[in-house]
């Protein structure tokens, strides 16, 4: 950028100097943009591996798994969870949702804790949902709970208020806040709260 006489052509120095500024603010824009995006797993969802904790709440079973690594589900993983998270009244063991358990994951990646998530109930047999419905207000007849899609959990040592708020602002699915019981119920279904 220099002009005849061998000396800087203030110009071009100057409108290159506003390129190379209008560039940079660009990026640190589209950065910052891309880190408040609305979409939950852009925003929250860091690449690498995955892991979760759990205690059983009617089990005392507890379990720490790394279910995802290298941009995959790990069948041992997942395995270990559907056993954990099985019903724990028949022992049924059924396949469950990794959509679940990734939000779970964002969960505690929005709650800033690594903490076990508490676990009330996982999957549920027919048999266990028909006698729950019987016996317990607000089971619904058709639950994912059957599907291995739904689960009812808290945070240790955070709020379940809290807990819910989060899980509802996540929009992936249902969210049902239960105080008397001190839990909530998330799920990979429409997205509804109660």
């Amino acid at each position: 950028m220099s002009n005849e006489s061998g000396r800087p052509d203030r110009r071009r120095f100057i409108a290159g100097m506003a390129v190379y500024c209008a560039a940079g603010a660009f990026g640190s824009i589209a950065r910052a943009s891309e880190a408040a995006s609305p979409d939950p797993d852009r925003r929250v969802r860091p690449s690498g591996s995955r892991s979760l904790s759990f205690l059983h709440t009617h089990t005392g079973e507890r379990l720490a798994v790394d279910y995802f690594q290298d941009g995959n589900y790990q069948p041992d993983g997942l395995a270990q969870v559907n056993y954990l998270l099985r019903d724990f009244r028949t022992n049924d063991v059924h396949p469950i949702d990794p959509a679940l358990l990734d939000v779970l994951f964002d969960l505690q990646t929005l709650a800033q804790t690594e903490t076990a998530f508490e676990v009330i109930s996982g999957y549920r047999s027919p048999a266990t949902n028909t006698m729950l419905r019987r016996t317990t207000e607000g089971v619904a007849q058709h639950s994912m709970h059957l599907e291995g899609r739904a689960v009812d959990v808290r945070l240790q040592q955070f709020s379940t208020a809290a807990l819910a708020r989060l899980a509802r602002s996540l929009a992936r699915g249902g969210v049902g806040f239960y105080p008397a019981s001190d839990f909530v119920h998330v799920d990979t279904g429409r997205v509804r709260s109660w």
